[in-house]
């Protein structure tokens, strides 16, 4: 039965591979593909034809890795304060990040605030207003509170301040929960096109998930060039290069995944033991 629900999740994905890779005369003449007749690349070379996707994967690949770093670094330098139960105000200070799980300040408000702060059309703007989730702040602090306290006291008669106790002890001995926390804010981050529709008006910085949006949903065109090709050549049809960038925009999570999957459920469920 298991292995049934598998094959049916895997489906949709094979739907959309093979639709990228049939031949246009089959995509015209099939409704529904799982497997082409012949792989045909037609759709790949017309969009690298020009390098708007390129650009668009470059700049997703750069938002995600800074903003996953900063999203690590904010996340961890403010749980590991709140994990000590001497800290003065600590009840208050949570209070307040769990507060921010409920009730946000909404859209407008968030992007007058942007706006103030001169950020429109900057990546900046995608980077800092998330900088801490208050879930996965949670789910830190949890995870450093597990740790023994014994380490901390043995660390400071060896003349450790807090900052080298940060990260020469707490941070190696957090690698599950850290390898899921980059997991979850870089897949948040690749996946993330909403807020560069509201802060990026400059068409070269949209990041890949906001072109994917204009090629699916509006269906606006523009990304290949069939100048660059010979006569014979055959422009494929939309629905195909829909398909081909839904799979490019797929292959760097896909790619990352198996390198942090060992860590994911360890992470996950040590720290969310304690409250």
């Amino acid at each position: 039965m298991l292995l049934l629900v598998s094959l049916v999740t895997l489906v949709p994905f094979l739907y959309i591979i093979a639709g990228s890779l049939a031949s246009p005369e089959e995509v015209l003449r099939k409704t529904f593909i799982l497997f082409p007749d012949r792989f045909d690349w037609t759709a790949y070379r017309y969009i690298f034809s020009t390098d708007t996707v390129m650009k668009s994967l470059w700049v997703s690949a750069w938002i995600t890795v800074a903003g996953t770093a900063i999203n690590l670094f904010m996340t961890g330098i403010m749980a590991y304060p709140l994990a000590r139960r001497d800290l003065p105000g600590r009840r208050p200070i949570m209070f307040l990040a769990t507060f921010t799980m409920i009730f946000s300040g909404g859209m407008i408000p968030t992007f007058l605030v942007v706006k103030s702060l001169g950020l429109i059309d900057s990546y900046w703007s995608l980077l800092i207003p998330g900088a801490i989730s208050a879930f996965y702040l949670i789910i830190l602090k949890n995870f450093f509170q597990q740790l023994p306290d014994g380490l901390e006291e043995s660390a400071k008669i060896d003349g450790c301040n807090d900052f080298q106790i940060f990260y020469k002890i707490v941070v190696p001995l957090s690698k599950p929960a850290i390898a899921t926390l980059t997991l979850f804010y870089a897949v948040a981050h690749w996946n993330s096109y909403f807020s560069a529709i509201l802060y990026i008006n400059d068409s070269s910085k949209w990041p890949v998930q906001v072109l994917l949006r204009q090629i699916v949903i509006l269906s606006q065109g523009g990304i290949g060039d069939s100048a660059m090709f010979t006569d014979q050549f055959v422009v494929p049809p939309a629905v195909t290069i829909k398909m081909a960038v839904i799979v490019i925009t797929m292959i760097p999570m896909l790619c990352i995944y198996p390198f942090i999957q060992s860590y994911f459920t360890k992470g996950i469920y040590l720290g969310s033991v304690k409250g």
